[in-house]
């Protein structure tokens, strides 16, 4: 009897790995999945004009909208305590760090749309559309004026 109990108490704690180990995978697996349709996250901004790493961005949800805000200056020349001395509206000479630059993206099928995006660097407002490519690795974000075909795109890298 004791021998049965030992067996089947070994057999029961196996199984409780088990069961655990299948639970962390497949929760694993679902963020995985939930992240590669979602532009949440933190995103590595690459600078269009050098091809070289400019800022983290983190993108959060805002209960149906989408906003992102600069959490890190990346470039070599970069100080915690640039302001926007070029933006026009609330955000004038506020720090670039923390700053809020995009606002109010709106699910619009397969992408986000009908937000904007500051370029901190100019001060200047820009419409903004976003899609995720690469299995949701790659955010392509688009600034422009007026229509989409007049503006320009970046593709920045997710951060894990």
């Amino acid at each position: 009897m004791i021998q049965f109990t030992r067996r089947a108490r070994t057999l029961a704690v196996r199984t409780v790995r088990h069961a655990a180990l299948a639970g962390v995978l497949l929760a694993s697996v679902v963020t995985a999945m939930a992240q590669a349709d979602s532009a949440v996250g933190t995103w590595q901004t690459i600078d269009d004009h050098t091809g070289q790493p400019k800022a983290l961005v983190q993108i959060a949800d805002n209960g149906g909208s989408l906003s992102g805000k600069v959490i890190k200056g990346l470039g070599a020349n970069d100080q915690p305590e640039r302001r926007c001395t070029a933006c026009t509206d609330s955000r004038k000479d506020q720090l670039i760090l923390g700053m809020t630059i995009i606002s109010d993206m709106q699910k619009d099928g397969d992408g986000w749309d009908h937000g904007q995006i500051l370029d901190p660097e100019n001060g200047k407002l820009y419409k903004c559309k976003m899609h995720l490519e690469d299995g949701g690795n790659k955010l392509v974000v688009r600034g422009y004026i007026g229509v989409a075909l007049l503006g320009r795109s970046q593709t920045w890298i997710r951060q894990q």
